[in-house]
């Protein structure tokens, strides 16, 4: 999907005149779709958004595109492994271990999420290895994609609000905190907004691709999470609100004729038309409006059927699939991660204050502008419904704010269009709209580097949650010492603990670590030189004092090492090699 416009506007006897190209044969116009009791069908809808974006050239245009993805680069790779495992990535990396070396994954509804996650992971691992950067690698890949997709919304909210919104996601703490995580989010936000996208473009140009496309999105989002029914379900409503609001829009144009509407040239539609370059056939088939709506929905069960059947050869896990949303209900509704209805709100303020100061702007604006921009008042509707249905529910995780963080951002960027728009004429205006984002930019990505750089396992900061703290590097790595002490890299360990993620992750490599979680009477030093154990000031769960009297003199404690706020793991080791 192109994000770069073609436009090029000039300002001619106080009239817009548009440049477009015609079409060549090396950017052939897309096949369309004949809708029935139609006498004609235009190669695009009327356009979503009431005015010309202010000029902007091409190439500042790719130069602009170009710096904010570099950023969001740099921020979601740099120094990718420096925050430890968190519980959830080492499960999610226990499964894709398994699928990897035994070639197995098994879905199970009450095992987390969708399959998306591990198979997509599959390529990066073929690349990089089995590592902590290579699982977070995907995931961060998709980070940059949603920058990406935003900046294909610039027909939309014009080029500073694409600009803008792009920017916005690019140095979004949860955005970045997100993508540097191997969990299911970032990828599913990134369907979310894939899905958004295509169905515009569908919209737009009536060209199958992008139905296909939308379709892909959407069968990708159910098979990445059982959440996807409440996403889905508010992108409904946000396009009903946005109709509502044309509609109401219509009837005040009619009752006031000096409020015409602005109509897109000919040439400007015969431009657009010629952007689209179409996929291969196999992609691509012009059919009448039922049979493509067939086609789409095959093309969505395919997708869900593919990934949770492990590509045909787990068929109870489609069964499953169905099983999940039945499940998650009870989860969504238990006192399980419960917490107060302003709890999201709180968060945003902490964290993501300048996006969402200016997606309220936005979506305000969206609402009570004379000529709405329908796709604006789709984003706030978008943003705020999605904010309002987790709100709304009991269960609540700071990585469910990266699904209204997003739309947030986008509407954002479009307060950001306006302002450089209305508020100020000519270059006073852009001047101001670039100030207001480069300010909003600005405290997000100081915010950003403090949290994904400096206090990434301070659990104060709310996107820190339950996160393994970094001494469990430092435990890791004297295991590895005492290890290269004892002549082998698979020196025998036992883990009495129950409480132990993600250590499987970082012991993976060693199938000498066993994990009892209780303490045995005694231990053989020779086969179990290395003993790990929990420490707690409860004694219920203390597991110190029985491991000093079970290994004894034979036995030298190391050293003690938080695994999480609330879990210190105390490490023993057999005497000659801690004496080392």
């Amino acid at each position: 999907m192109s994000t770069v416009s073609t436009k090029h506007r000039n300002r001619k006897n106080g009239k817009h005149v548009l440049e477009a190209k015609a079409p060549t044969p090396e950017r052939p116009q897309p096949e369309t779709v004949a809708l029935p009791q139609q006498t004609s069908t235009p190669a695009l809808k009327p356009p979503l958004v009431p005015t010309p974006a202010p000029d902007m050239t091409k190439r500042a245009w790719l130069i602009a595109s170009f710096v904010i993805l570099v950023l969001a680069i740099a921020l979601r790779f740099s120094a990718l492994e420096l925050k430890p495992m968190h519980h959830d990535e080492g499960i999610n990396g226990f499964f894709l271990t398994n699928l990897l070396r035994q070639g197995v994954y098994k879905y199970d509804p009450t095992n987390y999420h969708g399959p998306t996650l591990y198979y997509l992971t599959l390529p990066a691992v073929a690349l990089f290895g089995l590592s902590t950067f290579a699982v977070r690698f995907m995931t961060a890949l998709f980070g940059v994609g949603i920058v990406w997709l935003a900046l294909s919304l610039r027909r939309c909210v014009g080029a500073f609000g694409a600009l803008a919104a792009a920017a916005l996601i690019a140095v979004s703490p949860s955005a970045i905190f997100y993508s540097r995580y191997f969990i299911h989010e970032t990828m599913f936000v990134f369907f979310t907004l894939g899905l958004v996208v295509a169905a515009l473009r569908f919209y737009e140009t009536r060209a199958t691709t992008y139905l296909m496309l939308a379709a892909a999105s959407a069968g990708l989002l159910f098979a990445t999470k059982e959440t996807a029914f409440i996403s889905v379900g508010t992108l409904v409503l946000a396009w009903l609100v946005a109709r509502s609001r044309a509609t109401s829009a219509a009837a005040a144009t009619k009752a006031s004729p000096k409020r015409a509407s602005t109509k897109r040239s000919a040439g400007e539609e015969e431009e657009e038309a010629a952007s689209s370059s179409p996929l291969p056939w196999f992609f691509d088939t012009s059919q009448p409006a039922t049979q493509l709506g067939v086609w789409a929905l095959a093309r969505f069960l395919f997708i869900n059927i593919l990934f949770y059947s492990s590509f045909f050869t787990h068929w109870a896990g489609t069964v499953a699939a169905l099983d999940s949303l039945k499940i998650w209900t009870k989860t969504g509704t238990s006192e399980f991660h419960g917490k107060p209805f302003g709890t999201y709100l709180t968060w945003l303020i902490q964290q993501e204050a300048p996006i969402l100061a200016l997606a309220v702007v936005g979506s305000v604006v969206a609402l009570f502008e004379r000529r709405a921009n329908r796709f604006a008042v789709f984003a706030g509707a978008w943003a705020f419904g999605m904010f309002a249905a987790y709100s709304l529910i009991p269960y609540k995780t700071p990585w469910l704010v990266l699904n209204f963080a997003v739309p947030m951002a986008i509407i954002g960027g479009y307060a950001v269009q306006v302002l450089g728009e209305r508020s100020v004429a000519g270059p006073k205006g852009r001047a101001r709209s670039l100030l207001v984002a480069g300010l909003a930019v600005a405290v997000c990505m100081y915010q950003s580097a403090v949290l994904n750089f400096r206090e990434y396992d301070n659990d104060q900061y709310p996107y820190v949650y339950t996160q393994t703290q970094r001494e469990t590097h430092a435990l890791v790595n004297e295991v590895e010492r005492l290890a290269e002490r004892a002549g082998t890299k698979q020196i025998g360990v036992t883990i009495t603990s129950s409480e132990h993620w993600p250590l499987p992750w970082y012991f993976r490599n060693n199938p000498r670590v066993g994990y009892t979680g209780s303490v045995s009477s005694s231990y053989n030093s020779q086969d179990v030189p290395i003993v790990i154990g929990r420490e707690s000031a409860d004694s219920k769960e203390d597991q110190s004092a029985q491991l000093r009297a079970a290994l004894g003199a034979e036995y030298k404690q190391v050293g003690v090492y938080r695994l999480r706020p609330g879990v210190r793991l105390a490490l023993f080791a057999r005497r000659d090699l801690a004496n080392r």
